[in-house]
């Protein structure tokens, strides 16, 4: 996978999360995260297994209610109920309508949601799901409902999507092929908050990242501002993401 294009100049701050906290009984997967995420960036969430990043995608979009902190906008908090205008959450490993077939999801999602019907056409072309249109979602590899759930996500109007593990059963050429499609909306101003399990691919692809571990938040920035962060807080050089994220987390 290669970055394709540059992310687009504006920088300005989407939303904030600020000290956000969640406990499950005694214990707490999540502890006081913060970070902010920016206009057309492609932001990679990344982390050991265990760390959070399920946890934190879903207490941001509202699936999940937090213990402390929250999202704001321009330093004002937003309730989970008004995040929606903001925010869509795509989970991994979900199979939604099974019986209907991929061409009704796709207007579903965009009558349902109200998202940009004169996109379909350019979307299905981005993700190969022509071929695909006419099956029954539940008949679909996991790679085939993979990028039919990824172009629902590009359907929704929110300017902010969170999806997690973008890559997750997809083949060599079709990983570079949504790659390509997710930088594209990125460039004409999405901002893309992708967990990705593979540090290779997250490293290929993100512009900055948010570092997990035990809940906890390690660092937060590109992979030069994270590499700054590793040495000053341990020993030796570090200089690209897996030496980073070892050191870090």
């Amino acid at each position: 996978m290669v970055t394709l294009g540059e992310p687009p100049p504006d920088r300005r701050i989407v939303f904030q999360v600020r000290g956000v906290s969640k406990h499950f009984g005694g214990i707490a997967a999540l502890t006081d995260v913060s970070f902010d995420v920016r206009a057309g960036e492609v932001l990679g969430l990344i982390g050991p297994n265990g760390a959070g990043k399920t946890t934190l995608f879903e207490c941001l979009a509202g699936v999940l209610p937090v213990d402390r902190g929250g999202v704001m906008i321009d330093s004002v908090a937003i309730h989970a109920d008004r995040r929606k205008s903001v925010l869509f959450y795509m989970p991994d490993t979900i199979a939604p309508w099974p019986a209907q077939q991929v061409r009704w999801v796709l207007e579903f999602v965009v009558g349902f949601f109200g998202g940009p019907a004169d996109r379909r056409a350019t979307i299905i072309e981005q993700l190969g799901l022509t071929p695909l249109l006419d099956q029954s979602i539940g008949t679909l590899s996991k790679g085939q409902r993979k990028r039919v759930l990824l172009a629902a996500a590009l359907l929704a109007p929110a300017p902010v999507l969170l999806i997690d593990e973008p890559f997750d059963g997809l083949d060599l050429r079709q990983a570079r092929d949504v790659a390509a499609a997710l930088r594209t909306h990125a460039q004409q101003g999405r901002t893309l908050f992708l967990s990705i399990h593979q540090i290779i691919d997250a490293a290929r692809f993100c512009d900055r990242f948010v570092l997990l571990s035990a809940g906890r938040m390690c660092g937060e920035g590109t992979v030069d501002e994270l590499s700054t962060l590793a040495t000053r807080r341990a020993s030796g050089s570090y200089h690209d993401l897996e030496e980073v994220f070892l050191a870090l987390t």
